[in-house]
Order: structure tokens, then sequence, then C-alpha cells
């Protein structure tokens, strides 16, 4: 399985992205999925997750603001990203864990300018 991130690129603070990541086999068995971040000199960290139960968690810095989803007909996870501030500049990465091997998406920046 491969995840392609899309989506990243530059935005104005309190400005909208959305981000996506295909898989490139079925993901519909899936254990979880989960988006990352990973700011420049910092260490990456969790972003959203969500369990085969459907149980979304969010990091206490981006509650409110961003939305994770899942599309099974696409084999894609999504993260709605709102109301972006300078501090959520980083490469994202999307994650999945399936049949009990993990898989990690190369990466996408997203920039937000003040």
């Amino acid at each position: 399985v491969q995840l392609v991130e899309s989506g990243g690129g530059l935005v104005q603070a309190g400005g909208s992205l959305r981000l996506s990541c295909a898989a490139s086999g079925s993901t519909f068995r899936f254990n979880a999925m989960a988006w990352y971040r990973q700011a420049q000199g910092k260490q990456r960290e969790l972003v959203a997750a969500l369990t085969n139960s459907d149980k979304i968690t969010y990091a206490d810095s981006v509650k409110g603001r961003f939305t994770m989803s899942r599309d099974n007909v696409k084999n894609t996870m999504y993260l709605e990203m709102n109301s972006l501030k300078p501090e959520d500049t980083a490469a994202y990465y999307c994650r999945l864990l399936l049949y009990g091997y993990d898989y990690w998406g190369q990466g996408i920046q997203v920039t937000v300018s003040s």
C-alpha cells in the first residue's frame, strides 16, 4: 500500500486547506488512520487519529479547527484545516495501520503566513 498526500501549500493566517491522503489499495479493514505533523526543528506530533470504530481524537492545539474524515470508496483520508495559524506550519504526514503493517505518506508542506 502506498499513501500519497496532496492539498498542501501556502495560505494566509485564518485561511483553510484540505489535505488528502490516497491509498493505493483497499483500506476498508484498517486498524487506524492518523495525521501527524513535524515543524522544522521539532519532533513529529500527532494531529488527529481515527480508529476502526470511527472514534476520532485531536490534538488540543487543533481541536475545533481541524476535522479528519475518510472515504471508504475512494480509499482516501482527509484533514480539513480551518482558521489556520502560523504555528500550524509544518510538514504533514498521513499514517495507516492495516493488517499489522504501518504505512506512512511522503509528507506535504503546509505554510501559514502571518
